[in-house]
């Protein structure tokens, strides 16, 4: 038989690509091919990232699967999943298929309008996917707080993007009552697409679930002109709350938040500077660190 792996540019099941005599098993097998799930290869050259992974899982789950949640969202743009997260889909109750190793399935009611077609498969319409980023988290293993320190951030970066507004996405909650609606109707009540980042939107739940109404992207003026902008600020205490990432320990970076503190601090502002490690502990710990610093005079 003449194999012709050539012609695989592509994501492909190898069982298809053996039947039409363009790659032997010992070639899947070889190092010209990644394997991303059980039957779904792709030449070894081709970069892998998760909208890849989504085409590639999409020719082995049924027709009337619907890719959601994090997956969908990055395929429109959305970049929440990183590349070997579990591709996301819900599909109809009626179908039962799995487990495939790599692929998260939800059984749950969708209807057609709120999805359209993509690749053999259907992808979630935006108000949708805002739904399934939400109804993902599971109340067995995510405590109410800690679900929508997942979830707002999500449905913030989603909204950020102009791709669905919050005016239909309330709408599209109104009458629903999916297990864990609740939670979703919440969600949306403390989005806010001013985040710019996900730590960001993050820690202004951990401050709003702890009684605190921070204003994100707080702008500073002097004579209408914006001289200083803040990620989150509680104004009527001049306390700023900041999020340090990895890229403001750069040193030009460094120069540039001491000065900006400094100025700022001298102005009467206090500053929270949070960084990965103070997010992801306790969260009370959090609130009263930020409470010491309204209280202190």
């Amino acid at each position: 038989m003449q194999t012709r792996p050539h012609e695989l540019t592509d994501v492909f099941r190898g069982s298809e690509a053996r039947r039409e005599g363009l790659v032997t098993a010992g070639q899947l097998r070889g190092p010209a091919f990644r394997r991303l799930f059980q039957d779904v290869y792709v030449p070894s050259g081709i970069p892998v990232t998760h909208e890849l992974r989504c085409r590639g899982a999409a020719l082995i789950v049924p027709e009337e699967a619907v890719l959601t949640g994090r997956s969908a969202a990055t395929v429109l743009g959305v970049p929440l999943a990183k590349t070997h997260d579990p591709v996301e889909f819900v599909v109809p109750e009626k179908f039962r298929f799995g487990p495939i190793k790599g692929v998260h399935v939800r059984r749950t009611e969708i209807t057609r309008k709120e999805s359209r077609p993509w690749k053999r498969v259907r992808i979630a319409r935006p108000a949708r996917v805002v739904l399934d980023l939400v109804l993902r988290l599971s109340p067995r293993t995510h405590n109410w707080i800690r679900r929508l320190r997942i979830a707002v951030p999500d449905v913030d970066a989603f909204l950020r993007t102009g791709l669905v507004k919050r005016r239909k996405l309330a709408y599209a909650l109104l009458r629903r009552r999916n297990r864990g609606i609740r939670l979703a109707r919440s969600a949306l009540a403390l989005a806010d697409p001013r985040a710019e980042s996900l730590p960001e939107s993050e820690l202004r739940v951990v401050l709003s679930t702890g009684g605190l109404a921070p204003t994100p992207q707080y702008k500073i003026r002097r004579k209408r002109k914006v001289v200083a902008r803040l990620d989150l600020a509680l104004p009527e205490h001049q306390v700023a709350i900041e999020y340090d990432g990895r890229w403001h320990l750069k040193a030009e970076q460094i120069k540039h938040d001491h000065a900006r503190r400094k100025r700022l601090k001298a102005e009467g502002w206090r500053f929270v500077i949070v960084d990965a490690e103070l997010l992801a502990g306790p969260y009370q710990k959090l609130l009263d660190l930020v409470r010491s610093v309204m209280n202190y005079s």
